[in-house]
């Protein structure tokens, strides 16, 4: 059984950095696609950013290129998003999620994390 474990999050200032961590334990998860999604008061869930078990391929939704930076570290069994440049609108819940095998920004995910909340303010 895989457990995943976001941390990290916390209330910051528009323009201000924060890294979220998300740790796994129950398998080891080098093969794994790795994904952050967020959750924003009163909408769905949207897609943040993705890396494959390498890491030589990261993928970004518009709104966070260039801004964001998906990582992890196969060795620590663990997956980094670096937040530059935080706005209001980035306030919302993040999930960790983690699949066996290649997938993209639809998914499927198997395993997911239980969120870290994310609040900037303007």
């Amino acid at each position: 059984q895989v457990q995943l474990r976001e941390s990290g999050g916390g209330l910051v200032q528009a323009g201000d950095s924060l890294t979220l961590s998300c740790t796994a334990s129950g398998r080891a998860l080098e093969t794994f696609t790795k994904a952050w999604f967020r959750r924003a008061p009163g909408k769905g869930r949207e897609f943040v950013a993705g890396i494959n078990y390498s890491g030589s391929a990261p993928f970004y939704a518009d709104s966070v290129k260039g801004r964001f930076t998906i990582s992890r570290d196969n060795g620590m069994n663990a997956a980094f998003l670096q937040m530059n440049l935080l706005k209001p609108e980035d306030t919302a819940v993040y999930f960790c999620a983690g699949h066996p095998s290649s997938t993209g920004v639809d998914g499927p995910y198997a395993y997911w994390g239980q969120g870290t909340q994310v609040t900037v303010s303007s």
